[in-house]
């Protein structure tokens, strides 16, 4: 069994760079197909890097469950329930480095086919029975062509996921004649409906904004009858901050047409909570409503963050007879951390927890009538139905939501590494991981960072969001004594709100694809559907930093604190040091300093009276970079040497037999000289596969983000003196 599994090894090894970026983390790149039909069993092939000796294939759903396929290393025979709801599902797999990255997993009500072959003209095009999805890659530098047979009069929907499902295709939909001419073109995403003028043969065309194709680029082609709901899809980052807790699934009351001019205005009272939808192009919905001075009102509109292509944009306006008066004009919910300029990444890693749609706060200074239009600003060309919206209108109701992502780190010259890095620590790992917080509706105080559910030998520190503040962390921790385990874990943020305790999950997110340079190729990133963790012990981390007892560190305010750190290092590090600065509220003014390679221990001073530290408790960590030597599955060498070795002795036996037999029986030379043959190729493949982990296994300079374990420590009050008083005697 380890023989076999080292050809996955050699298929799924990264290119070998001059100077790796992050220790290697497992990955899955590609599920093929990408779904499949409730009820049903599906075979799927799985691709990756960093997944070699794969055990398991698992869901973010009980209801879909998978087998490895017998005699293959990436095939699994996927099982989904009769009873599983539609939607999109995490894939992961198990691997000796634990737990990988998430990809899409979509599961619908319609039978599903997968394309075996390329079908890149009108004559080859694959015929799709309506009420079909198929599964399908992307051809480079090509069209793929798709026939159905239309009924006159008879309405179909075609939805082309790609995007939504992680697929780094920007699809192009065409709905051509039965001689390739274009009737409708589709360049946005979205549904192409369209009704037959006649019964006939109809074409399907799909390509590529910019032409591009391959095992990354895959989609799934719904052919159905009209009208039809848009497939399934991921979350965007930016839906972190939606629904606010407690909301109802359905809106109370309905946007009623015709409502775009003054006179038409739709009459609500408030607080409102409306659906509607931005339709048709350039549509502008109007509500009415009376309202008196000093009242306050937060006007939240939801539309991206539901996974549509709009941008909202609120105009609230004062009627006094004929005349108008703009009272508030609201824009987009602003990230929790700066974004740069070029609109994808901030000063770090490129997570946008901000969003198109709208929440903002409307004070009313005199009392009167007043208008609310709500707008696509991009619908001015933009005429689809499923682009709705959801409107509220209601007095201040504090409250937070939370994503969390790990840290990245920018390199020289400005590139970033946006790689997907899974929960998947090493023996004696940190991982620290950014927690940003949307707060709603004047919410400014302080949130502490949960996590329970953690595999043994994993402990997780939140280190404070402070009052005010946008964003914290989080340091997960594992012991270097861990063992292998995995489990689901937990991860909440807890404030207080209006003297009452209130818990919010924290969502997780992660590159849908590794980005080793963000400025030659846009991150994308997503919310994953739950958290998995995962602790490996076939690697132990290069480096472990500690506080040198596991104990709450006291000192008094004005104080200098000194806490002996030790540290463990297993891999050789380049330099004569690492340069280490801090996280956490309280102490992130520590003043960068270095520690020597291979220092057994370093004190470590904090100068409270310096960092103007107030009483009480915090939690901090430790965080450098280093550049060490850092060997992939050295393990795998002795394997392959086995193998190659055993190839050997086969060939070897093969060929004595097919020359003992040269001169003898000429059909049993025939069928000796053809396991000769079949003996040579194995040995080719042990001797590529030996040369493959070999490589691997030498040592890589390799820079990472080394994070210390959570240090905690109790700042108690100055001592209070008092002047001595005179006695009188």
């Amino acid at each position: 069994m380890k023989l076999r599994l080292l050809s996955i090894l050699c298929l799924m090894l990264a290119p070998a760079l001059a100077q790796q970026v992050t220790l290697p983390l497992p990955r899955l790149l590609t599920v093929m197909p990408m779904g499949g039909q409730i009820g049903t069993q599906v075979e799927v092939t799985i691709t990756g890097e960093n997944i070699e000796d794969v055990t398991e294939l698992t869901f973010s759903t009980p209801k879909i469950t998978a087998k490895p396929v017998t005699g293959t290393t990436n095939k699994f025979s996927v099982n989904i329930a009769a009873d599983a709801p539609v939607g999109v599902y995490d894939a992961r797999v198990m691997s000796r480095l634990g737990v990988s990255s998430v990809r899409a997993f979509s599961v619908n009500k319609l039978p599903e086919v997968t394309r075996i072959k390329a079908s890149n003209t009108v004559e080859t095009a694959m015929p799709l029975p309506v009420g079909t999805i198929c599964n399908a890659t992307m051809t480079k530098r090509a069209v793929d062509y798709y026939s159905f047979q239309g009924v006159k009069a008879k309405a179909v929907a075609i939805d082309c996921a790609a995007v939504g499902i992680d697929s780094q295709l920007t699809p192009v939909l065409i709905l051509a004649d039965a001689m390739g001419r274009d009737l409708k073109v589709n360049r946005t995403g979205g549904i192409i409906d369209f009704t037959p003028p006649a019964d006939g043969t109809y074409l399907i065309k799909v390509n590529d904004l910019t032409f591009q194709g391959g095992e990354r680029h895959f989609y799934r082609l719904a052919l159905q009858n009209a009208p039809a709901q848009p497939q399934p899809q991921t979350q965007t980052v930016s839906a972190m901050s939606w629904p606010p807790a407690g909301l109802p699934a359905l809106a109370a009351a309905k946007e009623a047409e015709p409502n775009n001019k003054a006179g038409e205005a739709q009459k609500i009272s408030l607080p409102c909570d409306v659906s509607g939808a931005f339709f048709p192009a350039a549509d502008v919905d109007t509500y009415e409503f009376t309202a008196k001075k000093g009242e306050v009102w937060w006007v939240e509109v939801a539309s991206e963050r539901l996974g549509l292509n709009t941008d909202p944009f609120v105009l609230v306006q004062q009627v006094k007879g004929d005349q108008l008066t703009d009272v508030a004009e609201l824009y987009d919910i602003v990230p929790p951390m700066k974004v740069t300029s070029n609109g994808y990444s901030y000063d770090g890693p490129p997570y946008d927890a901000g969003s198109p749609d709208v929440n903002g706060k409307l004070e009313i200074k005199e009392d009167g009538t007043y208008r609310l239009q709500v707008r696509d600003l991009f619908g001015g060309t933009r005429s689809d139905p499923n682009n709705i919206y959801r409107l509220i209108v209601r007095q201040a109701t504090p409250d937070f939501s939370l994503a969390a992502w790990a840290v990245h780190m920018t390199l020289r010259n400005g590139d970033r590494a946006s790689l997907s890095k899974p929960m998947a620590l090493r023996a004696g790992d940190s991982r620290a991981f950014e927690v940003v917080v949307q707060r709603r509706d004047g919410f400014d105080g302080e949130i502490d960072i949960i996590m329970e559910n953690l595999p043994a030998g994993v402990t997780a520190a939140g280190l404070k969001i402070g009052k005010g503040k946008t964003y914290g962390h989080l340091i997960l921790t594992a012991s270097a004594e861990a063992k292998r385990g995995f489990s689901l874990a937990k991860l909440n943020g807890k404030a207080t709100i209006k003297g009452s305790s209130v818990m919010r999950p924290v969502r997780v997110a992660s590159m849908e694809w590794p980005v080793r340079d963000a400025k030659g190729e846009i991150p994308a990133p997503r919310l994953m559907a739950d958290i998995p963790v995962s602790v490996t012990d076939s690697e132990k981390a290069p480096l472990t930093v500690a506080a040198s007892e596991s104990k709450v560190w006291e000192a008094k305010v004005g104080e200098t604190l000194k806490i002996p750190l030790k540290l463990a290092w297993r891999n050789d590090f380049n330099g004569t040091s690492i340069k280490v600065k801090a996280y956490g509220e309280g102490f992130t003014g520590i003043k960068e300093f270095d520690i020597p390679i291979k220092a057994a221990t370093h004190e470590l001073v904090l100068d409270l009276a310096a960092l103007k530290v107030a009483p009480g408790d915090y939690t901090f960590a430790l965080q450098s970079l280093g550049i060490c030597k850092y060997s992939y599955n050295p393990a795998a060498v002795p394997l392959a040497e086995a193998e190659k070795k055993k190839a050997e002795q086969l060939l070897a036996a093969a060929a004595a037999e097919a020359k003992k037999l040269a001169a003898t029986d000429a059909n049993a030379a025939k069928v000796a000289a053809e396991k000769q043959k079949q003996a040579e190729a194995s040995m080719t493949a042990a001797a590529s596969r030996m040369k493959a982990v070999t490589t691997a296994a030498s040592p890589t300079d390799t820079v990472d983000i080394i994070i210390s374990e959570p240090i905690r420590v109790s700042v108690k009050p100055a001592a209070v003196t008092t002047a001595a008083v005179p006695v009188k005697k």
